[in-house]
């Protein structure tokens, strides 16, 4: 916006001008004049008496200044405080955004001739036999997701310490931007976990994953980190803060948009790395057969330096010759399966594609209206908004994957932590999921892929997301790899398990905005957090017929028995023939043209719902 800063471009007042006039008046002087010797000097005289001309100087100013401090008997100041106080406001720079552009585009001392990657001389490289844990190991590893960032001590007025549930965990409360983490055995229904059945091999792996922690995005329908920041900004020279609030008369946006932070870096390469420690020997399928496995992504920079930093963890460095990355383009108008809103004109239609909005509101007014009270006492001359208090804990998720730590997570109760987490089952639920009438349409195009993969059979009919250029093209995307990895968005993730008819997850819908079910079968931050992945696990087993198909989330067995003939199987395998016959029904049984180009409507809430992700047909 002309005229004034702007937190989400980066225009902002400079917090180090401060800085910069204070060191003028406290440093040397540049200007070059000569320092010598005092030219003048002063008796005894002089001195004392430029001490009393100072102490009559300071008593005049204090008479002016406060007259009746000096009428006699009057000792009491309680009736004037509150009148006569300095009130002092927020700085300038209070939300302004705050950003350090490393590395510098000229560096002066950069020389890459003399520090060369590779000078020889690499000593012994002989290689070893490669990982294979997840048949081999007694246990199956447990990620816990976080350990480099830090939770506060406290949490709303309670101490973490002596809170009552021990077992409370901060970064599993932030729905789709909570750390990825093993959900636990039993976690979806089944009392199995991702280590081979006994009689049975791995034979493939197909990997789905979404892109590690990253700053916001650069719209948001409610909320938004970028929005509060720009409010206080503002208002700087209107409010004062203290209390829990304190930190706030000193603080600068830090965030940037939509790339990943250190910590998403972190997540991918680790991910990677565990990959290759549980499936590394599928790898001996593509030395057997003279060929290197392709793995796919698209190009916002998020999604390509995610699947580069999972490569760097999978293959180790350097990446050439070890497999090939087919970067898909995210825009408007281009087929892809991995961003399928591009081409789906209805999922940009707010009242079809963003359902969860009017959802997210209402709850929010109900969850959060003892935070708002508890709050605003803290903040003077600013009015804070139920939205306002909303964002703040976006702040906390936010701030904690980009910078290690937020003071903002300590300003909400666990309860209120619950009611966050939440609010964002809602927005997904209705925005994404199965109760999005757009959900299934937008998998549709990956699961086409996913059954071509499968069956070893080329895509007869590009009627939806699928891109015909890569996808009839056997070196882009080739139908004949032990090992597949696609990396894509949260949206995408939770549109696939709907199109997929995971129909364990919906069991609890629809999703009410009046209160939190319990023991509700959907939770973002279990499907969908920032890193989320899918094994899709091929086998076989001498204990059963035909290669089997199993489906882990999170490290999560989820079972099968939404798709028609999957059997109630403990370890959540279903006969590929089956899952392939019924996962062709459900693709005859989505229109692409009707439901993402169909003039179809939706009344607004919750007077019309859905928990198979599909629009009302006509």
């Amino acid at each position: 916006m002309a005229g004034k800063s702007d937190v989400e471009t980066g225009e902002a007042y400079a917090r180090d001008s401060y800085d910069g006039q204070e060191r003028q008046s406290l440093l040397p002087s540049t200007s070059g004049a000569p320092v010598g010797s005092p030219t003048k000097k002063f008796g005894v005289l002089h001195l004392g008496l430029a001490f009393l001309a100072g102490v009559i100087a300071c008593a005049v100013a204090h008479l002016f200044a406060c007259p009746g401090c000096f009428v006699h008997g009057r000792t009491n100041y309680s009736n004037s405080t509150t009148d006569n106080r300095v009130k002092v406001f927020a700085p300038p720079y209070v939300g302004s955004t705050q950003v350090h552009n490393y590395p510098p585009s000229s560096p002066t001392n950069a020389n890459p001739t003399l520090f060369p990657s590779d000078v020889g001389y690499p000593g012994g490289t002989p290689t070893g036999a490669e990982p294979n844990v997840i048949e081999t190991a007694p246990a199956y590893p447990i990620h816990t997701g976080a350990a480099q960032l830090v939770v506060p001590n406290t949490l709303g007025d309670t101490d973490k310490e002596k809170s009552a549930s021990g077992d409370f965990n901060l970064f599993q409360k932030w729905g789709n931007l909570s750390p990825w983490y093993s959900v636990g055995r039993g976690a979806f229904g089944l009392d199995s976990d991702p280590t081979v059945p006994e009689t049975c091999r791995v034979t493939g792996l197909h990997f789905l994953h979404r892109h590690g922690a990253r700053y916001p995005t650069q719209w948001a329908s409610y909320g938004g980190p970028a929005s509060l920041a720009a409010r206080l900004n503002e208002a700087a020279a209107e409010w004062n803060a203290s209390g829990s609030l304190d930190f706030l008369n000193d603080w600068t946006y830090k965030l940037g948009e939509e790339l990943l932070t250190p910590f998403g870096r972190q997540q991918m390469y680790d991910l990677g790395i565990s990959m290759r420690l549980k499936y590394g020997f599928l790898l001996e399928n593509f030395t057997e057969t003279n060929t290197i496995p392709v793995f796919r992504t698209e190009s916002q920079d998020r999604m390509l330096h995610s699947a580069l930093n999972f490569a760097m963890g999978f293959f180790g460095y350097p990446l050439d010759g070890k497999y090939q990355q087919s970067i898909t383009i995210e825009s408007d108008g281009v087929n892809n399966t991995l961003s399928p809103y591009t081409t789906c004109s209805n999922a940009n239609v707010r009242e079809k594609g963003d359902r969860g909005v009017w959802y997210v509101k209402r709850w929010a007014e109900i969850y959060l209206v003892e935070a708002l009270a508890r709050l605003q006492p803290y903040i003077k001359g600013y009015a804070l908004s139920i939205e306002d208090v909303y964002v703040m804990q976006q702040m906390c998720a936010y701030e904690t994957v980009a910078i290690g730590y937020s003071k903002f997570c300590e300003l909400f109760t666990e309860d209120e932590w619950e009611g966050f987490n939440y609010a964002l089952d809602l927005s997904f639920w209705y925005g994404s999921g199965f109760g999005c009438p757009l959900a299934r349409v937008q998998g549709y195009g990956w699961v086409k892929e996913f059954l071509a993969r499968l069956t070893n059979t080329p895509i007869t009919e590009h009627n939806s997301s699928t891109n015909s250029t890569l996808d009839d093209d056997p070196i882009t995307f080739p139908l004949n790899q032990s090992l597949y990895v696609d990396a894509t968005h949260e949206v995408v993730v939770l549109n696939i398990i709907t199109a997929l008819n995971l129909t364990n997850f919906a069991m609890s819908g629809p999703l009410p905005y009046t209160h939190i079910p319990t023991n509700r079968s959907f939770e973002v931050s279990k499907l969908a957090p920032f890193g989320t992945n899918i094994q899709f696990q091929l086998l076989e087993c001498t204990s059963v017929p035909g290669p089997q198909l199993r489906i882990i989330i999170n490290d999560g067995v989820t079972p099968l028995t939404g798709i028609k003939g999957c059997p109630e199987q403990r370890d959540g395998m279903c006969p590929v023939d089956t899952f392939v016959k019924a996962q062709k029904e459900l693709l005859l049984e989505t229109d692409w043209e009707y439901d993402c180009f169909g003039n179809w409507t939706v009344p607004e809430g919750d007077a019309w719902n859905t928990t198979i992700g599909s629009p009302p047909k006509p």
